[in-house]
């Protein structure tokens, strides 16, 4: 065959473009194929304790014994698809509970729905039992205040110190860190004062050690500048503490319009994350901030408040194939009772019934929230109060659990398809679709959603699935 482009010709092209591609891969390794925990719990500062993670469990699994004793009455407030279909009464309840922990498949071909929110129900207390909260941010910001800087620096040097304490006792929680004050102007100050009292009470009373998966989060970011000195600050403590070099990650806060899309009019998100010289892990949006800068009035300052979608689709597109994940924002609508009894004064009927009603009002918002982030693949968000745990859990799991069919067959067509293709001696450019396919398991297990036997129904092998990598799982299949 006759070809006109000789290798001299060829070559200096050739080589620009896999310079280019080498750049681009640099520039977009891929999604992380790490765990990445489903949200984040907020708390004051002032109130944390080594304890406290399993004590907000305990106050979850609480909130759903009182206002939720049961699968049927859990499903029906919160929507679930299929809720109206389930019995109401007591007696027609327990028959159908005595059915599915007799033969759940035989409940699940006759009844999917009541399979579902059976199985989420009693995975959420499991949840609530083991590993309430996956994530936690201490925080020095709106959940803490302003306060006098003695009551403040107090507050940080005992943050670090029961850090340390949780982590000689083993229950923080697999993701934590603090979130300090922004680094405005007139928070800047104060915002380094506290990161370095709690960082230096946590390397003293640890010997240098941090917490696995440990971040500092930094709120209403607005410039490539301010990164760039958390990072450097960063650097200086790990070295004078003797902590691991690039141990303590950053966690952005894209909350105002200016870490959107800056003064000239360009997109700011990748430009905050690599002033952070690899530091920054993850970025969470803050819906009410965001909305508010907007000038959007408070009435419609709603998780789904169209604003909101384009700063999430902009962060999105942004952070894809970066690596750095991606958290979304509260539900401020708390389901907390207005009413509490004493000993002396029970509650009315009346007050009982408003009880339930803001309590199911709550949940069904946080819900309702979830998902809409979750069909916008921000797998992760944002909890403030123990009572939205269950709430969180459940909505994830329907989330998988309803999904969890299709996706089987599809991951499983899938690695065929691609180890075919390898034995054949044919490329397959489709690993990263492959890869994300094979997250949704790996996401589904590691929050609880689902099971590694539910997960073999792909016809992948548990070691393929811990490999974690749809990579290596193909490279495997056709090697064997």
């Amino acid at each position: 065959m006759n070809k006109t482009l000789s290798s001299e010709l060829l070559d200096p092209i050739t080589a620009r473009v896999a310079a280019a591609n080498d750049a681009f891969h640099a520039r977009y390794p891929g999604d992380s194929i790490d765990r990445q925990p489903v949200h984040t719990l907020y708390g004051g500062a002032h109130l944390f304790k080594a304890s406290t993670p399993l004590k907000l469990g305990s106050l979850g699994l609480r909130s759903l014994d009182e206002y939720a004793p049961n699968f049927v009455l859990f499903a029906k407030i919160l929507g679930m698809h299929g809720a109206d279909t389930l019995p109401a009464q007591e007696p027609a309840i327990a028959a159908l509970v005595a059915a599915l922990q007799h033969d759940p498949d035989a409940v699940k071909r006759a009844n999917e729905p009541a399979w579902i929110a059976y199985t989420i129900y009693q995975r959420v207390r499991n949840k609530l039992e083991q590993e309430p909260v996956e994530d936690m941010r201490i925080d020095f910001e709106d959940g803490y205040g302003n306060r006098p800087d003695e009551e403040e620096d107090f507050h940080a040097v005992t943050v670090g110190e029961q850090l340390a304490l949780g982590m000689r006792q083993g229950v923080l929680p697999p993701f934590i860190g603090i979130r300090v004050k922004s680094f405005s102007h007139e928070c800047y100050a104060r915002a380094v004062r506290t990161l370095d009292l709690a960082l230096t009470a946590l390397a003293q009373a640890s010997a240098g050690r941090v917490p696995d998966h440990f971040v500092v989060t930094l709120p209403k970011v607005t410039l490539p500048d301010q990164v760039a000195a958390l990072a450097d600050l960063l650097d200086i403590l790990e070295r004078a503490l003797g902590m691991a070099p690039g141990g303590v990650g950053i966690d952005l806060m894209i909350e105002t319009t200016q870490a959107i899309i800056n003064h000239k009019g360009e997109n700011t998100v990748n430009d905050l994350v690599r002033a952070g010289r690899g530091r920054v892990r993850s970025c969470a949006f803050g819906t009410y901030d965001y909305t508010a800068i907007c000038n959007i009035t408070a009435h419609y300052q709603t998780h789904t408040h169209p604003a909101a979608d384009f700063a999430r689709h902009v962060m999105q597109v942004s952070l894809a194939q970066t690596g750095v994940t991606m958290s979304d924002g509260a539900t401020t609508i708390m389901p907390i009772a207005p009413h509490r009894a004493t000993a002396e004064k029970p509650l009315s009927a009346q007050q009982v019934a408003e009880n339930l009603a803001t309590v199911h009002f709550g949940w069904q918002l946080h819900y309702d929230n979830i998902k809409h982030s979750l069909r916008h693949a921000f797998y992760q968000g944002w909890d403030l109060n123990p009572a939205q745990l269950p709430i969180r859990y459940a909505a994830v799991y329907h989330f998988f659990l309803e999904s969890l069919a299709d996706a089987s067959v599809r991951l499983n067509a899938f690695i065929n398809k691609a180890a075919q293709a390898t034995l054949s001696g044919n490329t397959f450019d489709d690993a990263a679709t492959g890869q994300g396919l094979l997250n949704f398991f790996l996401r589904g297990i590691a929050c609880g959603a689902i099971t590694e036997e539910e997960a073999l129904a792909t016809g992948i092998t548990m070691a393929e699935l811990r490999s974690r990598s749809f990579v290596k799982i193909v490279q495997g299949r056709a090697q064997a």
